[in-house]
């Protein structure tokens, strides 16, 4: 079969518009196929030119298929298991920033570039003060990102409307407030003069963005029979799943440059992304942690069997509907409607996510992702949440073992083992409490400020329910006591 080309798929060469720092997956599943979309809907007609920021590997995969890829889409659609496919051609080019800097810097002086978009991984968005911007190009991301904005700075002589929109995707709290420092303190450093900065902050815009996009990649062992299918070869086939968010902060209004909204796409423009984050943290990623290691104990693996597992989807549902939604902000109707899709993208035929993955370092997540709405809860309606309160016994249940093994603390369920990991001191923890008596276990958890940052033994009825909870479940085991509590 002939490998996918840009006369393969009729691409139309479009005006570059887009400059993006990173090739790898996720952006390539989320940002180049909106874009893709918007193209084709004439909303937004721009290609882009994805740019390799490290020094190692290559882009010989994309020069030999001129960039252009399928993406396959892969979950539930109004309920049902369906697959989409798209061959994506809003990619123009790849360069690499090390072996074609020449080329690479050019684009700073290209008249018709609009958006700076990065996936450098959480830790790319950080100031090294000894980057050099005589270095082509400079080692770390926002050294880079100011040596080119510097270049088209002067290239335009600081025009205003010369100006670019940086849009990273880079998983931290508000990374373009982090991205702006990082670059200004590059710009300090090098001792550049006042104009650009002033040129940064007048006609540059950096955002702050959340994303949600559940990406799994290249299908390794699905590629084959993925390319009969589809009838031409592709070595950059990118798996995900239907649901897709992009939350897009700006100081300005950035809307009518990138029109994606208006091509139906699931983008939201505002003035604070923060309640969307909020929103994701405590019913996306606390349902996970709520419930996985409750589900784990049950003797369930992987998500989709939790889905499919009665008792543990009415106490999935109980705790968002009845005890998160209730601590959030946005309008309920929002609310529930995002709910809905988490179950949807918890029920996903296609995707095989393993429980045991999910409970890495459970202590900090729950604290980060479950205690909010907890809380919040006890403040509003002057009760324990009783799911979330469950689910605080379920992690105590499942950190249950007395040997470290090769960095894990080892579990046991049904007679077989099971691997706990989390951070050192927190399994050291749990080796030396978690076979204490149901109260004194209790205690020491609920007391311990290292992992809650507060006491909290010290809330109303807390140690007492939980100490019920983990008597129930050491006596009969996790489903049974779930029966006994929730059925």
């Amino acid at each position: 079969m002939e490998l996918i080309s840009k006369k393969m798929t009729g691409k139309v060469e479009r005006p570059v518009k887009v400059l993006q720092f990173g090739e790898g997956n996720f952006l390539r599943a989320f940002v180049d196929y909106m874009i893709d979309i918007a193209n084709e809907s004439g909303k937004f007609d721009g290609d882009i030119v994805l740019v390799k920021p490290i020094e190692f590997g290559n882009l010989d995969r994309f020069h030999n298929q001129e960039c252009q890829y399928t993406v396959q889409l892969r979950g539930r659609v109004d309920g049902e298991p369906k697959k989409i496919n798209r061959v994506v051609t809003s990619v123009a080019d790849a360069v690499d920033a090390y072996t074609e800097y020449e080329k690479y810097a050019d684009f700073a002086k290209l008249d018709t570039l609009q958006f700076i978009v990065s996936n450098t991984t959480e830790a790319g968005i950080v100031y090294d003060a000894s980057d050099s911007i005589e270095l082509n190009p400079p080692k770390s991301y926002p050294g880079k990102l100011a040596k080119f904005l510097y270049e088209r700075y002067k290239h335009f002589d600081g025009a205003l409307d010369k100006g670019l929109v940086m849009l990273p995707v880079e998983l931290i709290d508000d990374n373009g407030l982090h991205l702006r420092e990082c670059v200004l303190k590059q710009a300090d450093n090098w001792k550049l003069e006042e104009g650009f900065k002033e040129w940064l902050d007048k006609a540059c815009v950096f955002t702050s963005t959340l994303v949600d996009r559940i990406v799994t990649g290249y299908p390794r062992d699905e590629a084959a029979e993925l390319c009969n299918e589809f009838g031409y070869n592709d070595e950059l086939i990118v798996t995900g799943e239907p649901f897709a968010l992009w939350v897009i902060e700006s100081p300005k209004d950035i809307s009518g440059m990138l029109p994606l909204p208006e091509a139906g796409l699931p983008v939201i423009f505002t003035e604070d992304h923060h309640p969307y984050k909020q929103r994701k943290v405590r019913i996306l990623n606390g349902a996970h942690t709520s419930f996985v290691l409750a589900s784990y104990l049950c003797g369930n693996d992987i998500v989709l069997e939790s889905m499919n597992d009665e008792l543990v989807l009415n106490f999935i549902k109980s705790t968002l509907f009845d005890e998160v939604i209730p601590t959030l902000t946005l309008p309920k109707q929002e609310l529930m409607e995002f709910a809905d899709a988490v179950l949807s993208r918890f029920n996903n035929p296609y995707v095989k996510h393993a429980h045991l993955s999910i409970s890495l370092n459970s202590v900090s997540k729950w604290r980060a992702r479950c205690m909010p709405s907890f809380l919040d809860y006890v403040k509003n309606e002057h009760k324990l949440p009783s799911h979330l309160t469950f689910s605080i016994a379920a992690l105590m249940a499942f950190y249950t073992g007395s040997e470290i093994r090769d960095k894990a603390l080892i579990g046991h369920r049904n007679g077989e083992e099971y691997n706990i990991m989390d951070d050192a001191a927190v399994l050291e923890f749990f080796a030396a409490n978690s076979g204490k008596e149901p109260a004194e276990y209790t205690k020491a958890v609920l007391s311990n400020e290292d992992f809650w940052g507060q006491d909290l033994s010290a809330i109303e009825g807390l140690t007492d329910a939980i100490t019920e909870y983990i008597t129930v479940i050491r006596a009969d085991g996790m489903r049974k006591a779930m029966e006994k509590f929730f059925s």
